[in-house]
């Protein structure tokens, strides 16, 4: 996405002349990150233990787990999470270890149970995670089940989607998200439904994903379908510093970016004029990404590996009613941005390649890079 420091519904001739002035300066002297940032595992290892330890990261949506039982499991820095809803309905979330001698309790990604069980000795947990059942231990003297439950992890949510945070007592989500409070509303995020995963395995860094999600300087020469849909210049942007970036691109070709060209299922909110021409972009630091049409919604999260590697899972949402609709086509928009998403892939893997040069050097931005660079920022606020 093409992000130049505007606001949202405004022209540049409606902001304060102060305002004005920002957007005109605001890439003076801004270079790309140097070297290290991408290739040093110190400094993969740092961004683990103080963003990705102690950051409120996305894992999901609550439509994955809509029944009691219902669970999936997740990986968070080392860790694997149990989020399951309880018999009550609350959304929990567990370490995926037995509190005997510390085996891992599911293997599987995603499923229903009545209880989690312990496929060694089988300990048996509530959905609240209470120890209910431990074979022969009533014959220990002092056990008490009450001392042994699952180890909690915080989880919060945010619009229907499911956020933790290993930190021992970290901030609140509602206060670390409350700029964005009521600001999406209309989207009807915590309705939608993902009709389709696709998981992307990159040979890159974590970082470069997002700084090439920010901007479409680069989209004539690698989007050339998805440029024919919206000018890579349209751009107007409302959040410009901070956690939370981005702002909306017009759609000129059409109704929809898909491969027809055309609305591929209802819309998903209450969509006010001007946005049913408009595609939102937004990224959520440090692990989410996104993107709002008027007839479906597109979330990326992302979980590094290495350096060098990051895992993407893409899903695409739709509004429930769409399902059984006649008109009902949603692999219109998940192949125009499963072929979008591999053009962004291969330039971050040669960016990551020539990034391990000894001929590389930090690179000026242009002036259509101001979120990437506001991105670099927030980033460098949490490391240093």
């Amino acid at each position: 996405m093409d992000h130049e420091s505007m606001n949202v519904g405004k022209s540049t001739k409606e902001m304060p002349a102060t305002f004005r002035k920002t957007a005109e300066t605001f890439m003076a002297g801004e270079k790309t990150l140097p070297q290290r940032y991408f290739v040093s595992p110190e400094i993969f290892t740092k961004e683990q233990k103080i963003i990705f330890s102690t950051r409120w990261v996305c894992v999901g949506h609550q439509s994955q787990i809509t029944k009691p039982g219902d669970y999936f499991t997740a990986k968070v820095v080392d860790e694997s999470l149990i989020i399951v809803r309880d018999k009550g309905g609350e959304l929990r979330s567990f370490y995926n270890v037995c509190r005997h001698r510390g085996t891992r309790l599911r293997e599987d990604q995603n499923g229903h149970l009545s209880a989690i069980q312990c496929p060694y000795h089988a300990w048996t947990y509530g959905l609240d995670g209470r120890l209910l059942g431990a074979p022969h231990m009533d014959e220990v003297e002092g056990f008490d089940k009450a001392d042994y439950s699952l180890h909690a992890v915080n989880l919060a949510s945010w619009e229907g989607f499911i956020f933790v945070n290993l930190a021992d007592s970290p901030t609140p989500l509602e206060k670390v998200f409350a700029s964005l409070v009521a600001k999406f509303s209309h989207w009807n995020l915590p309705k939608l439904r993902s009709v389709k995963r696709i998981e992307y395995d990159l040979r890159a860094n974590w970082k470069l994903i997002f700084e090439n999600y920010s901007e479409c300087y680069h989209c004539p020469g690698v989007h050339p379908a998805l440029s024919k849909l919206t000018p890579y210049d349209s751009a107007e942007n409302d959040l410009c510093e901070g956690p939370f970036l981005g702002g909306f691109m017009r759609i000129t070709k059409g109704n929809s970016l898909t491969m027809s060209g055309n609305a591929c299922a209802l819309p998903v909110g209450d969509i006010q004029a001007d946005d049913h021409h408009r595609v939102f972009y937004y990224s959520i630091f440090p692990n989410m990404l996104l993107s709002m049409h008027p007839d479906y919604v597109m979330v990326h999260q992302l979980w590094p590996q290495s350096p060098e590697r990051t895992v993407v899972l893409c899903d695409w949402f739709f509004h429930p009613e769409a399902f059984d609709r006649a008109d009902f086509h949603p692999n219109d928009a998940v192949e125009f941005w499963d072929m979008t998403n591999r053009q962004d892939w291969h330039v971050c893997e040669l960016s990551q390649q020539g990034i391990a040069s000894r001929a590389y050097r930090p690179g000026p931005y242009s002036p259509r890079e101001t979120i990437p660079a506001g991105w670099d920022r927030e980033y460098l606020r949490h490391m240093e």
